[in-house]
């Protein structure tokens, strides 16, 4: 998420909202095996219409009955609508294993990016 704040996508009331939600209700955002895409309501702080990724060195547990999650797919919408185009796309593209799998075994940012462009 650090990437959309610096690029003025969200505040930081929007990272303290997925915060807040996540202790209220658990990883509400996790997607599909190793993946999560962490956001909140447009209202809590979202200024553009935006997508980060995120890749990590290690996986993380958001909790102890989650899979661990390698891939963050930040997501800001500011409004309830902007997203969707981009949503059904990410979902396509989440119901193909081996799409799964190349993502979560990327190398890079720039790896990502072309698997997901393929989309």
């Amino acid at each position: 998420m650090r990437n959309l704040l610096e690029r003025k996508c969200i505040t930081q009331d929007y990272i303290q909202a997925i915060k807040d939600t996540t202790c209220e209700i658990g990883p509400y955002y996790l997607l599909a095996p190793g993946i999560a895409m962490p956001h909140a309501r447009p209202e809590c702080g979202a200024l553009h219409t935006a997508l980060s990724l995120t890749l990590l060195r290690e996986a993380v547990s958001f909790s102890a009955d989650s899979q661990p999650v390698k891939l963050l797919i930040g997501l800001a919408a500011k409004d309830s609508d902007s997203h969707i185009e981009a949503i059904q796309s990410l979902s396509e593209m989440l119901c193909e294993d081996d799409v799964i799998d190349e993502l979560l075994n990327a190398k890079d940012t720039r790896e990502l990016i072309n698997i997901i462009q393929r989309y």
